[in-house]
């Protein structure tokens, strides 16, 4: 499940002063011990116990909609600044824009989705929504 972090492919796409800590791929038998492998790099890197926890509940939920959304897995890579922790999730689905995220929380009994994403924007200190040729790539960044 886990490559190097010493990969070409990942390491381009660390901004100045980050450092890729973790590459894997995964697939949903995976989801679990990613989030305790997540839990712990945050735990590592000096996240406080309820942002580290918001932290994993937010790529958790990206993690799970690359599964369930994108094409069955995705690519995880976790990045460290000298003041943040920054995630970026990549899948083969069909993609998706920004705006297809609400911007209030919608109400469970309707079939509207973007409830994850939502839950990801409110508690993380950022999140983009790349477009690719081919899926998606979901970036979140919580300070440290």
């Amino acid at each position: 499940m886990t490559r190097s972090p010493a990969s070409a492919s990942a390491s381009a796409s660390a901004s100045a002063g980050e450092e890729l800590v973790w590459e894997t791929h995964f697939h949903a038998a995976d989801l679990g011990k990613l989030r305790l492998r997540i839990d712990g790099l945050a735990l590592d890197a000096g996240l406080p116990p309820p942002r580290r926890d918001a932290f994993v509940l937010a790529v958790h939920e990206v993690t799970c909609n690359a599964v369930r959304h994108g094409g069955g897995s995705g690519t995880l890579r976790l990045y460290q600044g000298p003041d943040s922790l920054r995630c970026q999730v990549t899948d083969e689905g069909p993609g998706f824009t920004p705006d297809s995220v609400p911007h209030v929380l919608p109400d469970p009994g309707t079939a509207e989705g973007g409830r994850g994403l939502w839950l990801v924007r409110e508690i993380t200190d950022g999140m983009e929504i790349a477009g690719r040729d081919v899926g998606a790539e979901v970036t979140c960044v919580m300070r440290l």
